[in-house]
């Protein structure tokens, strides 16, 4: 028996002031969409996201037919040692899909192309979308009253007909205007008629984890003006109070720092009262406000980094979702063929196939470096952006995945004392890091639980459990 100082009453007073504290949990543990997908209100039908995937599958076949052309034209590692004609690369593709035995030259770059296009071309068939806001704001424009009335109202009867199709993706919401400039009137107005029409047209019920996101925020009182609201269409609506979440778009520098220099960010969020769930950058509002001329604003200007830094620091731990803005160059080629016309040149074609290259690539760089970041969620604003996506996602976890299992595997056979694994040393902080890393790429779709598990030497339930420290504990007990 050891000898203590400390009485228990001592004990409870000093433990008493860690209770009541902001709850802090894993975001792992749930499942964050990898992007979110802006269109136009008029334009939403139930089959939306079904739509946006055709075209998205038409734009790889068009311009980049098989995997090696794709890994080169979105610059994945290693893409300029891969096949250049399509009989050679098809041929590649058969034997590595046939086993190590038959491709058994191949190299990894070859391999990791390989992978990432399978797994792309499959995700555009399966789920296509991941997260689709419904946008009355920028996406959208100022419309008559009566339109815009009668656009929600059809957005919510769509939603409906995707709700008994089962068409929707998995993470929906709208976006309405700003509750400010003059627009506060109209967007509580239009998020009144298109929650009236959807509980009308569903009997009662909302897609799960639906979500209201406020652009253009300035002050506190403009996120509880929307959370008063919400409770008051909840209760008219016969709905569960707090069912509809709101999102925050970080586009000001008043939604970065208070009027006397504070962090905005947990005002706006306490604001919300428990409803927000995530945050997202809005990088050509900020920039633009920051006096950043517009040959200038991009997703890598510094201000853009010092701003998504803030949101980091400011709302790490609380579990809220992150998510980058949108790039700027969309993959849309100069020339189209008309209906019945003729068709486009050879010129022609090629200079589209140069544009939407480019603009992949970029887009590749950009989301590549989000996850870098820590952002693992971005938007995206064409169908022809989708590939690159989940493409550049999938690199990121697949690319990373030996190293990071060698070291997880070894720091848990060890009972998390430190350890160098190789020229890395590893102590007990980096364990939750190595756990997440796999926690994301499961929840991401870069790999199945049963793929981690098999790397990683976790059970199942371990990685469900999502806590380090706990697989530690159990296997040192």
């Amino acid at each position: 028996m050891f000898q203590t100082s400390l009485s228990s009453e001592a004990l409870r007073g000093a433990l008493s002031r860690l209770r009541g504290g902001r709850s802090v949990f894993d975001p792992t543990g749930a499942r964050q969409p990898v992007h979110t997908v802006y269109g136009g209100a008029h334009l939403f039908k139930a089959d939306t996201a079904r739509k946006l995937g055709a075209v998205a599958l038409r734009a790889v076949e068009e311009h980049a037919p098989d995997f090696a052309a794709f890994a080169r034209a979105i610059g994945l590692p290693g893409a300029e040692g891969l096949p250049e004609g399509r009989a050679d690369a098809l041929a590649l593709a058969a034997a590595i899909e046939a086993g190590a035995g038959a491709a058994e030259g191949a190299s990894g770059a070859a391999r990791l192309a390989h992978a990432v296009h399978a797994r792309v071309l499959d995700k555009l068939r399966r789920e296509p979308v991941e997260d689709l806001r419904i946008d009355f704001e920028d996406g959208y424009g100022v419309r008559p009253g009566n339109e815009e009335d009668a656009h929600a109202a059809a957005a919510a009867r769509e939603i409906a007909l995707g709700m008994a199709a089962r068409s929707l993706p998995p993470f929906l919401g709208i976006r309405i205007k700003p509750l400010g400039d003059g627009c506060a009137e109209r967007s509580l107005r239009t998020l009144d008629v298109f929650f009236s029409a959807l509980v009308a047209a569903s009997g009662g019920a909302l897609p799960p984890a639906f979500a209201v996101t406020l652009p253009k925020v300035v002050a506190p009182e403009q996120v509880a003006a929307l959370a008063d609201a919400l409770d008051a269409l909840e209760g008219a609506l016969r709905l569960p109070a707090g069912s509809i979440r709101i999102e925050l778009m970080v586009e000001t520098p008043a939604s970065i720092l208070g009027p006397r220099g504070e962090i905005a960010l947990p005002g706006l969020v306490e604001a919300a009262r428990g409803r927000c769930a995530a945050a997202h950058f809005g990088a050509y509002d900020y920039t633009a406000s920051c006096e950043i001329t517009a040959a200038h604003q991009h997703l890598a200007h510094p201000a853009c980094d010092f701003a998504r830094h803030v949101m980091q620091v400011a709302l790490a731990g609380s579990g809220l979702w992150l998510s980058d803005g949108a790039s700027n160059l969309l993959p849309v080629g100069p020339h189209r063929a008309r209906p019945g016309g003729a068709p486009l040149t050879p010129q022609q074609s090629e200079e589209n196939r140069r544009a939407v290259v480019g603009a992949w690539r970029l887009k590749y760089g950009q989301v590549r470096r989000a996850l870098e970041g820590g952002y693992y969620q971005g938007w995206d604003l064409h169908p022809a952006e989708l590939p690159v996506r989940y493409a550049a996602t999938y690199a990121f976890f697949l690319e990373g995945v030996d190293a990071a299992a060698a070291r997880l595997r070894s720091f848990v056979e060890r009972a998390a004392r430190a350890t160098v694994a190789g020229t890395v040393f590893d102590d007990a902080a980096t364990g939750q890091g190595l756990l997440g890393f796999f926690l994301r790429a499961i929840g991401a779709g870069a790999m199945t639980e049963g793929d981690a598990a098999e790397r990683t030497g976790l059970t199942p339930d371990e990685l469900r459990g999502r806590s380090f420290q706990a697989i530690v504990a159990r296997r040192s007990a």
